[in-house]
C-alpha cells in the first residue's frame, strides 16, 4: 500500500539513468525530491498552477537575522501543508549558517502518513548579501 501513496515518477532534476533511460524516482527519495520541488518553485512560476510553490524567495534579499528565519519557517511549513499532503511535518528549524554568511539552513523533519516513517531533510538557502 505505501508505494501506492508514494508512487514513482522522473527523478529531479531529470537525467538519464544507469540503464540509458529517463531516471526514476524510487520508495525512500521521492518524497525528498518532491520537497526540494516545492520548496525551489515560487508561487507564479508554473503556468498552470500559479499557486503551487514556496514562497522563500520573498526573502532572498532579505538580512541574514532572525526575523528572516522566521519568515523562512512560516513559508516552508505552510508551502509543505498546501502542496505535499502524504507528510505531516513535525518541525522545521531554521538556523543561520556558521561557515557562510548568506546562508539559512532549513532542516524539515517530517512523518509520511502512510508508513508513519520518520524522516529529515536539509534545504541550504541561499540569501543575495547586501551590495551597499
Amino acid at each position: 500500500m505505501p508505494q501506492e501513496i508514494i508512487g514513482r515518477g522522473w527523478a529531479f532534476p531529470p537525467h538519464v539513468g544507469p540503464q540509458g533511460g529517463i531516471a526514476l524516482t524510487h520508495e525512500r527519495n521521492e518524497i525528498d525530491q518532491a520537497i526540494h520541488i516545492i520548496l525551489s518553485t515560487s508561487p507564479g512560476e508554473r503556468v498552470m498552477r500559479p499557486t503551487f510553490g514556496c514562497r522563500l524567495h520573498d526573502i532572498v534579499f532579505d538580512p541574514n537575522n532572525s526575523n528572516t528565519a522566521a519568515r523562512a519557517r512560516r513559508y516552508v511549513e505552510e508551502a509543505l501543508g498546501m502542496w505535499e499532503p502524504r507528510i505531516s511535518v513535525v518541525l522545521v528549524d531554521v538556523q543561520h549558517d556558521t561557515d557562510q554568511a548568506n546562508c539559512l539552513i532549513i532542516e524539515i523533519q517530517y512523518e509520511v502518513k502512510a508508513t508513519h516513517d520518520q524522516r529529515s531533510l536539509v534545504y541550504p538557502f541561499y540569501l543575495i548579501p547586501d551590495q551597499g
